[in-house]
């Protein structure tokens, strides 16, 4: 059967009756052809279709039906046009191009990234686009959780690094993919988090990185729609389609959210020198931003080429594609990489009010999903507490710089710790946002691990083959003095010490708790803290520290329960300590009551809070010695839940098993936090 004229909308391949409509922008093109191949691993396509200029283009959109096919059709396209560079253009008809909007991804035993960079002809080695149907799913009442930002705990999880470790238990089929993630549910249940932050699920070029690493982490997108194939366990293309809306479903049941780690601001096809996927060979210019030259691209990104998010075309596929993850996909909400570049206009300068960022924020389809904004990009524009919008949190980084000094023993850093446990007023203030604005966290992906933060004073990234150059050099980390794993019991002591009072601040701190996946169990990289290219056991996750750092993983097991509030005392609301600290205000001390010590000098702070008849008092010494804070005393009774001075189980306890504290005084260990609960003295010991 002939092909026939098609709709320019939607756009991408759309299973219709009778055969599937494809439909592409490519602006300048002289003639665009579509690809149909019978097997992945062809070296040419099985049928080419020529789409005339007259009759298959509207606008920009070259467009056909093509009878007779249907989902699980292998397709890509050529695109024929200028190349000059100078102009902005870079058409090359030897190049095959995957669909900017196709759901599916296959990838050719014979791809390989470096031969899409130079001339010469792509078909055998370049990944394909697969026709899906996706409505051809069951959701089986599929009920996303909505759980409230005040009610929120993120937990950010790489999928293929959570379950790939051999310890993990998990069949060797299922290791590092979607359906081994849904195994380990139980665990993620147990440790009482109520969403997972996976890093990048768009399909991604797994080789973009040094020479035998390539790309673990996932930030190199060579597509905005469709799953990474390589995250599935099955071997059909269009099965990652339902494993990973299976896991979606999974998670769901279980009461977690789902998020997603969004990369908007660069492709995989990289600078003028990168490889060529789509977008490059499509419609440059309106993809990319590029140098005022047009032969270089700007790099806002740190990763060769930013894309032109504010340009129409660019703009709407964004779009599109997160309403495709959320109506089609159920995710429940986006982390935005590197935010604020799509606040740049298309020379790169930051705008007052960016288009993408207001369509995003109005969205109907997006109105009910959570939107998290990490507001600074590669090249120095800095947004965190000034981001557009009433709906967006922001990543605080903040946060983590100040109270990673503050621990650390930094001189300077009260005042700014006071802030950060309180919701980061000073940074929040200029809007009336709710104290969830600030997204609290030590540590993420990109860093170093909790465990290492306490255990390296310097980055060890020498694996990564670019001679200890890539990653941060602004830790501020201690090694609690030794560099590295020890033996000694009083430093893995100390070690452990700081970091369950990291977890604390975090937790107990006013605003939206994330921590990275493995902190719990003191997951190790060794000293690397540009793990970006490591796809082996320096990044996943080692099941057997469960048992190894059970001191550990029972404190934040517990911490979290404690965050929710499930034991509070006369908790009649059933509120979670998050939303009864930000009911009244914080009333500041130092050792002594009412008399709080911001000097440069001053490593102590502590505070108490009171709800109705609840009551806390949190005292934090980051002090090398032990320091007596005195205690609010009003004829009621004190317990002390935490004490991470304290050895394993009295470190951390319920309150109704927590022991009193009959006096005025409590000695708060060096470099340790305390927090006590009370009720007054008329529930006493007995308060339920």
């Amino acid at each position: 059967m002939m092909p026939l004229r098609g709709n320019s909308f939607p756009l991408g391949a759309t299973v219709q009756t009778g055969g599937v409509n494809f439909s592409v922008f490519s602006k300048g093109s002289e003639a665009v052809e579509l690809l149909l191949f019978r097997y992945i691993n062809d070296a040419g396509p099985d049928r080419v279709i020529l789409m005339d200029r007259q009759v298959n283009r509207t606008y920009y959109y070259w467009h056909v039906f093509v009878p007779g096919i249907g989902a699980g059709q292998i397709y890509a396209y050529r695109a024929r046009g200028p190349s000059k560079p100078r102009s902005g253009h870079r058409f090359d008809e030897t190049k095959v191009l995957i669909d900017p909007y196709g759901r599916c991804i296959a990838r050719p035993d014979a791809y390989n990234r470096g031969s899409l960079c130079g001339p010469g002809d792509t078909a055998r080695c370049s990944m394909k686009s697969v026709v899906a149907d996706v409505a051809r799913y069951d959701w089986e009442s599929d009920t996303p959780p909505n759980t409230p930002f005040a009610r929120t705990i993120i937990y950010e999880l790489h999928v293929g690094g959570f379950t790939r470790h051999p310890s993990s238990g998990v069949a060797p089929k299922l290791a590092g993919t979607y359906a081994g993630l849904v195994e380990k549910i139980p665990y993620l249940v147990d440790l009482g988090i109520s969403a997972v932050e996976l890093l990048p699920v768009f399909a991604f070029d797994a080789g973009d990185g040094p020479a035998g690493l390539g790309n673990y982490w996932g930030y190199s997108p060579i597509s905005f729609f469709a799953p990474h194939p390589g995250y599935s366990s099955s071997g059909d293309p269009l099965g990652v389609l339902d494993e990973f809306r299976d896991m979606v479903k999974a998670l769901h049941r279980a009461g977690i959210e789902v998020l997603l780690d969004v990369v908007y601001n660069h492709t995989a096809e990289g600078g003028h020198d990168g490889p060529t996927f789509s977008f490059r060979g499509l419609s440059n210019e309106e993809y990319y931003i590029l140098k005022p030259d047009k032969v270089l691209y700007a790099d806002y990104t740190g990763c060769g080429n930013t894309l032109n998010a504010n340009e129409p075309v660019c703009r709407r596929m964004i779009l599109d594609s997160l309403r495709y993850w959320v109506e089609e996909m159920h995710v429940d909400g986006f982390r935005f990489d590197l935010a604020s570049i799509l606040a740049r206009d298309k020379n790169g300068l930051p705008m007052a009010s960016p288009p993408v960022l207001w369509d995003i924020e109005s969205d109907p389809v997006l109105a009910n999903v959570k939107l998290i904004a990490e507001a600074w990009d590669a090249a120095g524009l800095y947004q965190v507490g000034k981001f557009v919008g009433d709906s967006w949190k922001e990543w605080n980084g903040r946060f983590r710089d100040d109270i990673r000094a503050f621990i650390k023993g930094d001189n300077g850093m009260a005042r700014a710790v006071g802030y950060r446990l309180s919701g980061s007023p000073d940074i929040y203030q200029d809007k009336e946002r709710e104290p969830e604005q600030s997204v609290n966290f030590i540590t993420c992906h990109d860093g170093f691990t909790l465990n290492d933060l306490v255990s390296y004073n310097t980055k060890h990234n020498e694996t990564n083959r670019e001679e200890n150059r890539d990653g941060s050099d602004f830790n501020l980390s201690w090694n609690c003095g030794v560099e590295g794993p020890s033996n000694d019991d009083e430093i893995e002591r100390l070690r452990k010490r700081l970091i369950k009072n990291f977890l604390t601040m975090t937790m107990l701190a006013i605003g939206t708790p994330m921590f990275l996946m493995g902190d719990e169990v003191r997951r190790t990289q060794k000293g690397n803290n540009n793990a970006y290219c490591q796809d082996n056991e320096i990044s996943w996750f080692d099941w057997t520290l469960v048992k190894t750092h059970g001191d550990i993983h029972r404190f934040v097991r517990q911490l979290i329960d404690m965050r929710k509030g499930r034991h509070i005392p006369s908790n009649r609301l059933n509120m979670t300590l998050n939303e009864l600290l930000r009911l009244q205000p914080v009333v500041w001390h130092g050792v002594r009551l009412n008399a709080p010590n911001w000097s440069d000098e001053s490593h102590s702070i502590a505070a108490t809070l009171t709800s109705g008849p609840f009551r806390a008092q949190l005292m934090i010494n980051s002090y090398w010695e032990s320091l007596d804070f005195e205690i609010l005393r009003d004829g009621g009774t004190w317990r002390r839940c935490i004490d991470t001075y304290l050895d394993p189980p009295d470190d951390i306890s319920e309150w109704r098993n927590a022991p009193a504290v009959e006096t005025d005084i409590y000695p708060v260990g060096p470099r340790s936090v305390v927090f006590l609960i009370g009720l007054p003295g008329n529930l006493g010991m007995g308060g339920k």
